[in-house]
C-alpha cells in the first residue's frame, strides 16, 4: 500500500497550548502534575486529556477512552501540538480505529517514544504526517534532548546536523551501550522511519508496518536481553531484508546485555551479526533510545547518515 503524500505540521510558536494525553500505559496524578510543569516550563500552555489517570489493568483506560482523548485533541483547533506523557504499553491497540483521515485534515505536531512508535508508525503509513520522535511529556530529558526537540518544532531549517551528544561519549567511558560504532562504513540519505525495535517488529507484516525501502532504518531498545534482539531483528529481516535500506542507524540499548552468568552473545556480536553483512552504512550507539540525552527524530522526513563525520543531517523541515 502507498505512503499518502507527506504533510508537515505547522510549527509550535510560544505560547501554543500542547495537549497531552495518555494513549498507552496507566499514568499516575503525580505524573500528569511533572508534565503540566515541564510544558508551562517550556512556554506553552496545557489542555489535558478528559481521561488522563483512567486506569484498565496497566493501561490508561480501556482504549476507546485513549481513544476519544486523542481524536479530541486533533480536533481541537486551539491545541498545536500533542505530546504523549508516558509509553508502557496498550498504544497498539489503537491503531484500527483512528480516523487517518481526520488526522490529515487537522496536521498536528504529535511527540513521544517507545510504545509511542506504534502511532508514530500509523499515522506516517495511513495519514503521511510527519511526526516527532522524541522525548515523552514525563521525561526529564538533558539540555542537548531539549533543545534539539525545541529547534525542530520551533525553529525549523531546511539543513540541520545533529552532533551526537557529548555526555553520551562520557557515558561510553564506563557503559559500552554509549559507545557509537561504525560497523559498515559509509553517507546513506532517506526517509527516516522506526523507533522502539519491540514495537517495529509487532507490526511487521500488518497494514501499520514500517517501509524500510530506502530508509534510514533507526532502532532502538531497553531491557532486552541478545536472544530477544537477535529473534526481533529476525523478524523484521524475514519481512523486509535491512538491505532494501539506505542505511540502519542503532541507538542506545539500556538494559540489553547478557544476564549474569548466562552463556550468551554481547550485545554488539548479536546486532553484528545482523548488519555486517550489509553493503549500505550501519552505526550503533547513535544518541537516541530510553536515554536522557537523545535527538528527536521527525518520521518521514528525508535525512543523510554519516559515518566518517558521525552526524544525522535533516534534509528538509519537518515542521511548515
Amino acid at each position: 500500500m502507498p505512503h499518502p503524500p507527506l504533510i508537515k505540521p505547522p510549527r509550535l510558536a510560544p505560547g501554543n497550548t500542547v495537549g497531552l494525553i495518555a494513549p498507552a500505559g496507566v499514568i499516575s496524578q503525580a505524573l500528569v502534575d511533572k508534565s503540566v510543569a515541564r510544558v508551562e516550563a517550556l512556554g506553552f500552555r496545557v489542555r489535558l486529556g478528559a481521561h488522563l489517570t483512567a486506569v484498565h489493568g496497566n493501561y490508561a483506560g480501556l482504549w476507546a477512552q485513549r481513544m476519544i482523548d486523542f481524536n479530541a485533541m486533533f480536533r481541537d483547533p486551539d491545541v498545536k501540538a500533542i505530546w504523549a506523557i508516558r509509553g508502557g504499553s496498550g498504544a497498539l491497540q489503537l491503531l484500527p480505529h483512528i480516523d487517518y483521515q481526520m488526522v490529515r485534515a487537522n496536521p498536528k505536531i504529535f511527540v513521544g517514544y517507545s510504545d509511542i512508535t506504534a502511532l508514530h508508525l500509523a499515522l506516517r503509513r495511513h495519514a503521511g504526517l510527519v511526526t516527532f520522535h522524541g522525548p515523552l511529556a514525563m521525561s526529564t530529558p538533558s539540555d542537548y534532548a531539549t533543545t534539539h526537540l525545541m529547534n525542530l518544532l520551533m525553529d525549523p531549517q531546511e539543513e540541520y546536523v545533529i552532533p551526537m551528544s557529548a555526555e553520551n561519549d562520557r557515558r561510553a567511558l564506563l557503559a559500552p551501550q554509549f559507545t557509537r560504532r561504525t560497523v559498515v562504513a559509509g553517507v546513506a540519505e532517506g526517509r527516516l522511519t522506526g523507533g522502539n525495535l519491540s514495537l517495529v517488529a509487532a507490526l511487521a507484516g500488518t497494514p501499520y508496518a514500517a517501509d524500510i525501502r530506502d530508509s534510514i532504518l533507526f532502532l532502538e531498545d531497553v531491557n532486552e536481553e541478545p536472544y530477544r534482539i537477535d529473534r526481533m531483528l529476525m523478524q523484521l529481516q524475514m519481512n523486509q531484508p535491512f538491505g532494501q535500506a539506505a542505511g540502519v542507524m542503532l541507538g542506545v540499548f539500556e538494559g540489553c546485555g547478557p544476564a549474569p552468568g548466562e552463556s550468551a552473545l554481547t550485545l554488539d556480536e548479536t546486532t553484528d551479526q545482523h548488519l555486517r553483512p550489509l553493503r549500505i552504512p550501519a552505526v550503533t550507539g547513535y544518541s537516541f533510545g530510553h536515554i536522557r540525552d537523545q535527538f528527536t527524530l521527525p518520521m518521514g522526513l528525508r535525512a543523510r547518515l554519516d559515518t566518517g563525520t558521525q552526524t544525522l543531517t535533516l534534509l528538509e523541515a519537518g515542521v511548515s
